[in-house]
């Protein structure tokens, strides 16, 4: 069944608008200091936390031979599945501390860094993964396949790939989905406090997006040029940009995931920070061809989000005027 868009009035003839994620900033306790103080136990939680979780994977799996590899960030020591889980075990701690930032200090639903409606519209998540998956396997996998064809090798391996599929949806799903809501979430809504407008939302949000990754190996191969294009274009402005006239972030949760996904799953480059059992391992970085893939898969994808998948009644935001809280 649909959910149907919804126009509260307030009053004889007074029409409250339909909001978008950015306006739920201003629903619960928003006073600045409550984000600051929100990024602080977020940062807390990603920047130490998760480390100590990490550890604590890696001497689960390893013992103290596992502590000490983790320490030299040496995640080939557990093995491509093993390596792949200790990198990944402290996004749950991640999102927990946003959660914890949401509903504790500013006390609203940690589904508003999503969306404004009553309901995450998962049809939509879908849409954005499909977006993302189809394009970037046709031309990122197997057009770099046509052009480069031996520097791909096929996993025989086929027992671990097994194995590793669900351990790499699930986690994959908490990684994306935690970025998705700090990066595109709460750094947005924070930052429209300052500025509500979208051109800043999105700069902002696609500066603080690329800072961390511009030390995967990836991006010291691609150089400036491919950080710039890969990361701050294809993949910070566009999924920021797509967000804010869309008024969710639903579209970019579903094209992270489906990103990453067929990054672990179908083509991983042996020299990645995140070396997994894919079904076909890239022995060669091709940044150059990764640059003009990013830009070719702009378009493509939104006239896919926006043109292919319209908009139903169900992803359109609803006011909820009445959720509007005390500073």
């Amino acid at each position: 069944m649909k959910i149907k868009a919804i126009k509260r009035h307030q009053g004889i003839g007074t029409e409250v608008k339909d909001a978008t994620y950015v306006e739920a900033a201003r629903w619960g306790k928003y006073r600045w200091w409550r984000y600051v103080l929100g990024l602080m136990i977020i940062l807390f939680a990603w920047m130490v936390v998760a480390n100590f979780a990490s550890a604590l994977v890696a001497l689960a799996i390893g013992g103290k031979e596992g502590v000490a590899a983790f320490g030299r960030l040496d995640y080939a020591a557990f093995g491509r599945v093993g390596g792949f889980v200790v990198s990944m075990a402290g996004f749950p701690v991640w999102l927990a501390g946003i959660l914890i930032a949401v509903t504790l200090i500013h006390q609203r639903h940690p589904r508003t860094l999503v969306t404004a409606r009553e309901q995450i519209s998962w049809r939509r998540v879908g849409h954005g993964f499909v977006a993302g998956f189809v394009p970037w396997v046709l031309l990122a996998g197997l057009g770099q396949y046509l052009l480069y064809p031996d520097s791909f090798s096929f996993n025989s391996d086929l027992k671990t790939f097994a194995l590793f599929v669900p351990i790499a949806l699930v986690i994959t799903a908490i990684q994306t989905t935690t970025e998705e809501l700090f990066f595109r979430g709460y750094i947005v809504q924070g930052a429209s406090l300052i500025w509500s407008n979208r051109v800043f939302l999105a700069i902002v949000s696609a500066v603080i997006f690329t800072l961390p990754h511009a030390t995967n190996p990836e991006s010291q191969e691609g150089g400036w040029i491919g950080m710039f294009l890969g990361l701050f274009v294809g993949t910070g402005l566009l999924f920021a940009i797509v967000s804010l006239i869309d008024g969710t972030t639903e579209l970019a949760i579903g094209a992270h995931f489906a990103n990453n996904i067929a990054y672990f799953l179908l083509f991983n480059w042996s020299g990645s920070f995140f070396t997994t059992p894919a079904l076909f391992s890239v022995s060669e970085y091709h940044a150059r061809f990764y640059d003009i893939t990013s830009l070719v898969l702009i378009p493509i994808f939104l006239v896919i989000v926006f043109r292919v998948f319209k908009r139903d009644e169900a992803s359109e935001p609803v006011s909820q005027n009445h959720l509007k809280g005390r500073r």
